[in-house]
């Protein structure tokens, strides 16, 4: 099942009552929200949970919902900047560590090869939070019930990924965006794309990376304020309606377990969970995990709240906008908040 459609799939199924599946690898800011919908079964003191201790406190904080745990973290990831170390190299340049050099190695990219410094996906507000930490900003702040899109460092924000493909130093796409940013970046099309550890198995398909040491990770650029990357995932949890619940719990166990997450790291390069996971030798001879771990460690929450996946939708529509020049940044910072306040009821 395609991701995008997963998440109100599995919804429609559980209203329904038929067709859900006894166990949903969900998007970590879906667990919330099916919880509240009373679609998961609690999970405490079944099978499911393990040795808990054991899991990263920043991978169980999206299992958590009104202090009842509704699922269990299977992976955890963040974003970096992906880059081409042989172009790089013959533009004679290194990993951009904040907004200013990425416009700097972009430029000298360009004079030395001909090709664009980034492809910065346009249809996907997810790629667009590196950014908006950057300048100091945020969607919203749950624990005061704020709105804070719409203030000054959203704008900024906005402004600053506006100018990246106003200047030339990216490339963007309004549709198809990740067909087409892989694509650009696999066939060396362009010398960098933002992206996280789901993509390695992927790029190292394309014809530049036929060798996979040409594939470089570095820090997501800082903007004015901070430099930061948001915290994503999935999380294993069990339908409230399952007929196997026994089953479930021994699935999810097995599938959260040390070797399971050891074997993913090794194989597919996926960030485990759980701490003890990371000494296994499949996680340290991976280089992808070996990266990703301290960016993890650093890398800021999302809202954990019901609505917390539903806040991109208004996000990816003014994000669009700013980059296909449809909209000024301070239009599209203030739709987006006046969309989260209705969305968010009682919330400033």
């Amino acid at each position: 099942m395609p991701f995008g459609e997963a998440q109100n799939k599995f919804k429609n199924a559980a209203q329904a009552g038929d067709g859900a599946p006894d166990v949903i690898r969900s998007e970590v800011a879906w667990t919330p929200d099916f919880a509240n919908l009373g679609y998961l079964a609690p999970l405490d003191g079944t099978a499911a949970l393990k040795n808990q201790d054991d899991f990263l406190k920043q991978a169980v904080a999206s299992t958590k919902y009104e202090d009842k745990t509704y699922a269990v973290p299977q992976v955890i990831d963040s974003m970096g900047v992906f880059y081409n170390k042989k172009m790089f190299k013959e533009a004679g340049v290194e990993a951009p560590a904040d907004l200013d050099d990425l416009k700097t190695v972009a430029k000298k990219i360009k004079d030395k090869t001909g090709k664009t410094g980034l492809y910065l996906r346009g249809d996907d507000p997810y790629y667009f939070l590196s950014f908006l930490y950057g300048e100091g900003g945020d969607m919203v702040d749950a624990g005061s019930k704020s709105v804070t899109i719409d203030k000054p460092e959203g704008v900024k924000a906005f402004k600053a990924v506006k100018e990246l493909v106003d200047d030339g130093t990216a490339k963007t796409d309004a549709s198809d965006g990740w067909e087409n940013m892989m694509q650009a970046f696999k066939n060396g099309d362009v010398a960098m794309m933002i992206n996280g550890p789901w993509a390695v198995a992927d790029t190292l398909t394309g014809s530049e990376f036929t060798d996979k040491d040409n594939l470089g990770v570095a820090p997501v650029p800082a903007g004015s304020a901070a430099q930061g990357a948001p915290q994503g995932g999935h999380n294993l949890a069990v339908y409230a309606g399952s007929k196997n619940l026994d089953a479930s719990y021994a699935f999810v166990e097995y599938m959260t377990s040390v070797d399971s997450q050891a074997t993913a790291a090794g194989e597919l390069n996926l960030l485990p969970t759980r701490t003890s996971a990371y000494a296994k030798k499949e996680a340290v001879d991976s280089e992808i995990v070996g990266f990703f771990k301290p960016v993890v460690e650093t890398a800021v929450e999302r809202p954990w709240i019901p609505e917390g996946g539903s806040l991109f939708e208004p996000l990816r529509i003014e994000y669009t906008k700013v980059l296909t020049g449809q909209t000024t940044p301070e239009k599209a910072a203030k739709a987006t908040g006046d969309s989260y306040r209705k969305l968010l009821e009682g919330w400033k």
